[in-house]
Formats: C-alpha cells, structure tokens, sequence
C-alpha cells in the first residue's frame, strides 16, 4: 500500500477530490492510505498564523519556518516507511508521466502544499526536498497540484484501473523510436452517427492491422498536436 500524506492549511479543499472516482476506489481497495494534515495544528503562534510579511518588503505574504517544519517533522515521524518529501511550486521540476511511474513504486510520498507568495527559503534549506510543478502557470496554493500528481500517480498501482492495459496504453505510455507520442483516437458505439463512421479497420477483427492503425494515427496525432514530442 502507497501511504500518501498531505499538508496544507485547506484540508477539507481536497475531500471531495479523494471521495470519488478512482482515488475513492484505490482507498477502499487499501491500495492507497491517504491522509491530510493541517499546517495550523502546528504553529506556536497565539493567533494561529502560518505567514508573515516578507522581510525587504513587497506585496503577499510568506509562509513561515516553524508551523511547516514542525508539521513536516511530525507527519514523518508517523510512520517508519521510507518517504519522499515533495513541495508544490511553479519553480519545480515540470511533473510528466516518468514522474508518476517512478512515484509509483514509492512507499510513501508526503507533499507540502504552500499558499500566498510561497515558503520561507530557510524550509528548503533545512529540509532539502523535492519541488515539482505541474505547468508553467502560478495556482493560488499547491493543493491542486498535490492531486493532480496523487491521480497520476495512483491509477499505476496495480489494482486503481480496472485492466492494467489501461494505464500502459495511453497518451506518454506509448512509444515509437523511444520518442513518447499522445494516444491514438478512440470510438464506441453508435457505428455511425450524423454520416460520421467508426473507421472500418476497428470493426475488421484483425488485431495486428489494428494495432499498426493505432501507432500510426498515434503517430500522426502526435505531429499535429505536440511535435515537441518527436523532435
């Protein structure tokens, strides 16, 4: 089981998101064990804040040292599983699938999810962890970011989808020349509608034949869309 923490100041933000679909479903299957933290549990401050203005002046505040550090070295220490510390920001690592396979085999992943003008600079100094961002765009705090990663992440254990096929033949999983390409187009039912047919090659039998169409249109998706793949 993939135990997963998150810390973040907005819990109940992400209930909903974990409370259906594929993140509900890997939970009650026990192959994910998931659970929030909120950072204000934490804080010595008499007012419960977990952010200042920032020191040189400038608009929005910070996060501060002691309610995350504390928070960090609590959730840690709740269990003995070898864990990966991940922060949330646009400064990051471009997440991407490779990021996801790899977190797959984790034991446990912890993410830390940051709001206002971000974190202290003295947490990363002190905790040294791993930043990732999943695009080149600012959130107004992690916690998004946080579940698009556990989705990505979690639908690769063995057990989320219902075929393992599912997870392996799709948009970055399929290759051509080792260069990753976007998924080929898909159809069902009706076999025709408004004189738009479901190309006959799918409704052949012939697996090979539809496995080559598939690549090939994958391929050919793949050069209109994102040629940044190929290149």
């Amino acid at each position: 089981m993939l135990r997963i923490d998150i810390l973040t100041i907005f819990p109940e933000m992400l209930q909903g998101v974990f409370s259906e679909g594929i993140l509900r479903i890997a939970q009650e299957k026990n192959i994910i064990d998931v659970y929030f933290h909120n950072i204000r549990d934490y804080t010595t401050n008499k007012h419960g804040k977990t952010d200042d203005r920032p020191f040189g002046g400038g608009p929005g505040m910070v996060m501060t040292v002691q309610p995350v550090i504390d928070c960090v070295r609590a959730v840690e220490a709740m269990d003995e599983a070898s864990s990966r510390l991940i922060f949330l920001g646009p400064d990051g690592s471009k997440f991407s699938q490779p990021h996801a396979e790899e977190m797959s085999k984790s034991e446990r992943l912890i993410f830390v999810c940051g709001r206002y003008e971000g974190f202290d600079q003295r947490i990363f100094d002190i905790l040294n962890p791993e930043v990732f961002s999943i695009g080149d765009y600012v959130l107004t705090g992690g916690e998004l970011a946080a579940a698009v990663i556990v989705d990505a992440t979690s639908r690769l254990l063995p057990g989320a989808l219902g075929t393992a096929e599912s997870a392996h033949d799709e948009s970055f999983s399929l290759e051509i020349d080792g260069k990753q390409l976007l998924d080929y187009p898909h159809y069902t039912q009706p076999a025709t509608y408004n004189d738009l047919a479901v190309p006959e090659i799918l409704r052949s039998g012939n697996h090979k034949l539809i496995s080559e169409w598939r690549l090939n249109e994958a391929k050919k998706k793949t050069e209109k869309l994102r040629p940044d793949l190929l290149s």
